[in-house]
């Protein structure tokens, strides 16, 4: 199947077979997409945590309201925004200097420029920001999903301060949304044909 035919496919799965994991090698590739998400300036202000302990899983359930698409996946993606700019900076373009002065130096305009967008913000402005990169990754985790067909959802009703509390989050990082995967169990079907706006009501053409 073609990529946009796999978009077609897929569905928001409710209920996954729980007998069924995803596998290490699928696994790696859904998150080698993640990683390769492109972000503003590159400098991809999030964390994501990769969940398959069937207790925290349970823990996470029900601070989701009890939905059970975290009890039955395979595995839960929690993605999460980094707030602390500076740690973010710093890391960032020691990454991409190789922890070398001298080129560090040569990029120092760049730096100036980054350090500059992020300090005029103010902090819930910075989150906002480093939400929505969050969520540029988040549709790539469920294109990735589509492409080798593994069932995806993902979700965004839930606790954030009970997340938090799972899984020891820093001060420094948030909780946005989850992206549960695994395959649909036999019972599980979707609603119907998807439903989407037309072409025409979508796109403005200006040529």
């Amino acid at each position: 199947m073609s990529f946009l035919s796999n978009l077609s496919w897929r569905y928001a799965t409710k209920n996954f077979d729980t007998t069924r994991k995803v596998s290490d090698t699928d696994l790696e590739q859904i998150l080698e997409a993640i990683r390769m998400t492109p972000t503003s300036f590159g400098l991809q202000p999030y964390h994501f945590y990769v969940v398959s302990n069937t207790d925290i899983l349970a823990r996470i359930g029900v601070a989701a309201y009890n939905q059970p698409q975290l009890t039955t996946a395979s595995h839960v993606i929690v993605f999460v925004a980094r707030t602390d700019f500076d740690n973010n900076n710093e890391e960032y373009f020691n990454l991409m200097s190789g922890g070398n002065a001298e080129v560090r130096a040569h990029m120092k305009w760049f730096e100036d420029m980054v350090t500059g967008f992020g300090q005029s913000k103010n902090a819930d402005e910075y989150l906002t920001w480093a939400s929505k990169q969050a969520y540029i990754a988040h549709g790539f985790g469920l294109a990735a999903c589509a492409e080798l067909q593994i069932d995806s959802c993902g979700m965004e009703g839930f606790d954030p301060v009970a997340i938090a509390e799972i899984l020891s989050l820093p001060n420094s990082q948030k909780a946005l949304v989850l992206l549960p995967i695994g395959y649909r169990s036999e019972w599980e079907a979707p609603r119907g044909a998807k439903v989407r706006f037309s072409k025409d009501d979508l796109f403005t053409v200006i040529k």
